[in-house]
């Protein structure tokens, strides 16, 4: 398995990829993904991290590193979209992954990484916790479009 940045001709890839996040989303088109994917890429450490195994995409994870004011200038990243084909799930890539986004975020001068999560589900807490992330904040958000259903 390697994991590397993606590249914007992947980008129908990683729409197929999503399917297996949040099956229940609307799909984002093609147009509106290779723009989108622009914009991710034009901040400085950020980017859409892939897995991949061969030529099969079986992973992703967004990171985008935010710029900081505070704790010295020193950056941090923020994680999202942390997904793994179902055909692949429970053979530590996700746990690769996030290993990857911290290597980088620690290697660009990042205090933290952090991400939220909708999910009340054992596994998926237990799946962060066992990739080194601690519940020791309370999240807090305002949405125009109401949350996903939780299984």
């Amino acid at each position: 398995m390697d994991i590397r940045m993606a590249l914007r001709d992947e980008v129908p890839a990683l729409l197929g990829l999503y399917r297996h996040l949040s099956p229940e989303d609307a799909p984002c088109d093609v147009s509106t993904a290779l723009k989108n994917f622009d914009r991710i890429g034009a901040y400085p450490g950020s980017g859409i991290l892939v897995a991949t195994r061969g030529d099969a995409i079986v992973g992703s994870v967004t990171m985008i590193l935010v710029p900081n004011l505070t704790r010295g200038g020193a950056p941090y990243v923020l994680v999202e979209n942390v997904v793994t084909h179902a055909d692949h799930r429970g053979q530590g890539i996700g746990k690769a992954m996030l290993a990857e986004v911290a290597r980088r975020a620690w290697a660009a001068g990042c205090y933290k990484v952090m991400l939220m999560t909708g999910s009340q589900r054992d596994s998926t807490l237990g799946f962060y916790r066992a990739a080194g992330f601690e519940q020791s904040k309370t999240g807090f958000q305002i949405r125009r479009l109401p949350p996903r259903e939780q299984g």
